[in-house]
């Protein structure tokens, strides 16, 4: 057994005043990346971790092993259709990665596209961005990171040969053909990793511009994203820039890639429309006049305003999310009391109609549709006990057809296990929705162990969707849960707006009546609660945890924002910018107050904490590992509790931890395995 001790950060003092706050930060110079300290410092960080997990590891493989009986190892995706091709991707038992395949029919001889494990091979780290085809199905345009820092790198491979072409393109954020099959957009990032320019390129061209090509549209504003994609029908490329508030699109005529671009409509603050085109008509997805939005059509040729007219109108109780354009249907993806739900519309005879699903909370979502002119309309579906099943949905004669129901082998019987939605209510009366699963024989009496998982940021939804893994948990008398919180984006536009800038604290106070609710209703006991989240919702977690250190046993934080003053202030880090629609500026003085009065690492303070868990990665380019470090070193001078505190740094990935299936597995086993220890349960 090694150290049991945990590492002890050097205390080298920085100090940074503004608005009249003096702020000393004592672990700044974990910051330098380059520094062979810095390394050390993370290295017996991950020691320490190591050993005090070290009688855990039978517990470990026997997770593995469980969680593993539950994935079916060689496998086969759904193929789609696109062109003359029918397009997959499968897994072969064994191998890290995907391997992305292509047929002419289902008799035919398979073609493999890219085997990812070949790509793989060398790396400690490997995933795959773009992956488009040519029109003419030739050329394929894909993205690869092998670093975790998503710094995307763009090759072509011509199909019919194999061969790689000599093209390569660094800091690719994104990509799309135009109808001559030769001609590529793509869109190039900056420093901090903004996607700010794009460009066109001619396959073979010598390199310039930002790598290859000709600049067609750049974003200077540091608040905006650009980015291009093409309509369904293919008629169209839409180039634009986005901040998290406002949206300004333009168009260009595939078959004319030397073309001009054009507005749709010029950038008006607090306007974000999303554009797709059918039979001569833009369809506009607006919150022009409409905070869940609502959808319109106008003429290509005439797009303004004054010659909108509705498709599916504002209902301020339903937010409108994406819509798939076809040549006769339309299908809306919206979110109703909380749930999703897809509203189909037949443009011949005007009548709609939703498409209903069985269970009191799930997840439902369009899946691949890269066809235009079609009757079908492919979705996928999944709850906290139904696996992720694929359906192929007739427009028309509304019939649903089952393709795949993903296999869960290993002896795993859905009927073990009970899914209810329920409410807990917050300080100010809402009502916040919780998705929860249980096997069915534990009992609902306070005497249960639970985890509750949070995240509630960017008006982004979190699905109830379905988790091998959890089972593991489940079938050791575990309850699950998870918190849909307001800041994300469970009821629209307005469930986000309650809880971002001046208004972020409602999303830790959510959670926190989540959590006591799970307690008061017999669904946990406190001392056996773990709660959970990671990226912002690892600030939800160290937000918490200061708010209320007895609100749960134990915590476990993923690549935590928790350093949200000192992230925020340096606009040369990756997102910041961009981020201040969301948490705000703190260049400005209330701004600056507010986040500094929730900010995890500014607000850490001399008591007891829970039993914590944090993980990063050294490659993150989303949440600096700096971030968690410095927490986890200030928090084992302040801590007034003998409970443990494990940082654990994955030196070789990002954001999303280890990037083969098997390696996450076994991630997931530690984690898993450290909660189940922790709380008593083995």
């Amino acid at each position: 057994m090694q150290n049991l001790m945990p590492p002890v950060a050097t205390i080298v003092p920085t100090t940074h005043t503004i608005h009249g706050d003096t702020r000393t930060d004592n672990y700044r110079w974990l910051q330098d990346k380059t520094s062979a300290e810095v390394i050390a410092y993370l290295n017996a960080e991950n020691d320490y971790t190591k050993s005090v997990m070290e009688p855990t590891e039978a517990l470990q493989k026997t997770l593995y092993d469980e969680m593993l009986s539950r994935i079916q190892e060689t496998d086969l995706s759904v193929p789609y259709k696109y062109g003359d091709w029918l397009y997959y991707v499968r897994t072969e038992e064994g191998k890290q990665y995907p391997i992305y395949c292509r047929k002419q029919g289902d008799e035919c001889t398979e073609v493999v596209t890219l085997d990812v494990n070949v790509l793989a091979e060398g790396e400690k780290f490997m995933s795959v961005g773009a992956y488009a085809i040519s029109d003419d199905g030739n050329l394929l345009a894909y993205t690869t990171d092998n670093t975790g820092f998503r710094e995307y790198t763009l090759r072509i491979k011509n199909l019919q040969t194999g061969e790689l072409l000599p093209d390569v393109i660094e800091k690719v954020d994104g990509v799309s053909w135009a109808a001559d099959s030769k001609t590529l957009f793509y869109v190039t990032e900056d420093e901090t990793k903004r996607p700010h320019e794009i460009y066109r390129y001619v396959i073979g061209s010598p390199a310039s511009g930002g790598g290859g090509g000709t600049l067609i549209y750049a974003e200077p504003d540091a608040l905006y994203r650009a980015f291009a994609y093409r309509s369904r029908d293919k008629k169209f490329l839409f180039v634009g820039s986005a901040s998290s508030t406002t949206t300004e699109l333009h168009y260009l005529e595939t078959d004319n890639p030397t073309g001009e671009l054009t507005v749709i409509l010029p950038r008006e603050e607090n306007h974000e429309y999303y554009a797709e085109h059918r039979d001569g008509l833009f369809y506009l997805r607006t919150n022009k006049d409409a905070l869940t939005f609502k959808l319109i059509a106008t003429p290509v040729s005439a797009p303004e305003p004054l010659h909108w007219s509705d498709v599916i109108p504002y209902r301020p109780e339903v937010g409108l999310e994406d819509f798939d354009l076809f040549s006769g249907h339309l299908v809306a993806s919206e979110q109703a009391d909380g749930l999703p739900q897809l509203r189909v519309l037949d443009f011949s005879t005007g009548d709609e109609h939703t498409i209903n699903f069985p269970e009191p909370t799930y997840s439902a979502s369009s899946d691949v549709n890269r066809e235009f002119d079609t009757t079908i309309f492919r979705f996928r579906y999944s709850s906290l006990v139904t696996p992720l099943s694929v359906f192929d949905y007739d427009l028309s004669s509304r019939e649903r057809t089952l393709l795949k129901e993903t296999p869960v082998p290993g002896g795993w019987d859905r009927t073990q296990y009970v899914s209810e939605r329920l409410f807990a209510t917050a300080g100010d009366g809402t009502k916040i929705p919780l998705s929860i699963v249980r096997h069915k024989d534990t009992p609902v009496d306070g005497t249960a162990a639970c985890v509750l998982y949070g995240y509630g940021s960017y008006g982004i939804i979190m699905p109830a969707s379905f988790r091998t893994g959890i089972f593991s948990l489940l079938d050791r008398g575990v309850v699950y849960a998870i918190g849909h919180i307001r800041g994300g984006g469970e009821y629209g536009k307005p469930w986000h707006d309650a809880a971002k800038l001046m208004f972020k604290k409602n999303t830790f106070t959510d959670f926190i009546a989540c959590a006591d609710f799970l307690v008061e209703q017999g669904h946990a006991d406190r001392e056996k609660l773990a709660i959970m989240g990671g990226s912002a919702g690892g600030l939800l977690m160290g937000a918490v945890v200061n708010l209320r250190p007895d609100v749960a046993k134990l915590c476990l934080s993923y690549v935590p924002f928790v350093d949200v003053i000192n992230t925020m202030l340096d606009d040369t880090l990756p997102l910041t910018v961009g981020e201040y629609l969301e948490w705000g500026n703190p260049n400005e003085p209330e701004a600056y107050a507010y986040m500094k009065s929730y900010s995890p690492y500014d607000q850490l303070e001399a008591k007891p904490y829970p039993t914590m868990l944090v993980k990063t990665s050294l490659n993150d380019s989303q949440v600096m590992y700096w971030e968690p470090a410095k927490y986890v070193a200030k928090l084992r001078t302040l801590k007034t509790d003998s409970n443990p505190l494990l940082l654990h740094c994955n030196m070789d990935a990002g954001h999303g931890g280890a990037s083969g299936r098997y390696d996450a597995l076994t991630e997931a086993a530690f984690d898993y395995a450290f909660l189940l220890t922790q709380l008593g349960l083995v």
